[in-house]
């Protein structure tokens, strides 16, 4: 499926959705390893942007929407709408990132 068929709207312009195919999420429990933790905590002293954790929160949530995507694949979507994303943490120093959103069948709409 192409990411440009993505989007956290509930409709693709120039498309409509002929079929629903569900809810599909990708999930990523991840953290932070001790030298991040050191690292991000000397980045506090400095002041400024904190591109230890910037860093780990992108490939976090990347993951979780590349996730995602395969699910998508998998029950035939060409397209994922109303995504969002979502962040728990679980325990002490450990964050769940969840990427949903629907699974849809998409033709482009044809022009007059």
């Amino acid at each position: 499926m192409d990411k440009n068929m993505t989007t956290t709207c509930f409709t693709l312009d120039g498309y409509r959705v002929v079929r629903n195919l569900g809810v599909v999420r990708g999930i990523i429990v991840r953290s932070r390893s001790i030298f991040g933790t050191m690292g991000a905590a000397l980045q506090t002293v400095v002041g400024g942007d904190i591109t230890i954790l910037m860093e780990l929160c992108e490939k976090t949530r990347a993951g979780a929407f590349d996730m995602m995507v395969d699910h998508a694949t998998e029950r035939g979507a060409n397209a994922v709408i109303g995504i969002s994303y979502d962040a728990t943490e679980v325990m002490q120093g450990v964050t769940e990132v969840l990427c949903y959103g629907t699974a849809v069948e998409v033709d482009r709409i044809a022009e007059a």
